[in-house]
């Protein structure tokens, strides 16, 4: 995974971190669409499935590093990066 894009996941899970309860849950459309975008990106033919605010991050980092390894950085940093600025 490039620094670029582990720097921006850093910054967007802290960010998710301090978010309140009500503002994640808020958010937690947006988060999912940036998820299933990674998964398609990586074309696994699956959608994940939405597991609530707690674990959305998870899921985030580890759509972001599967769709990294197949050459998708770009866009992935693309994708993390906006979805940071909507937090």
């Amino acid at each position: 995974m490039p620094a670029a894009v582990a720097d921006e996941l850093t910054r967007l899970v802290h960010r998710w971190r301090q978010l309140p309860v009500d503002q994640a849950l808020a958010r937690m459309p947006r988060v999912a669409a940036v998820v299933s975008r990674l998964a398609v990106l990586v074309d696994t033919g699956d959608q994940p499935p939405d597991l609530g605010p707690a674990v959305v991050m998870d899921q985030l980092v580890v759509t972001a590093y599967d769709a990294c390894a197949v050459g998708r950085a770009e866009e992935v940093l693309a994708l993390l990066s906006g979805l940071r600025r909507d937090l």
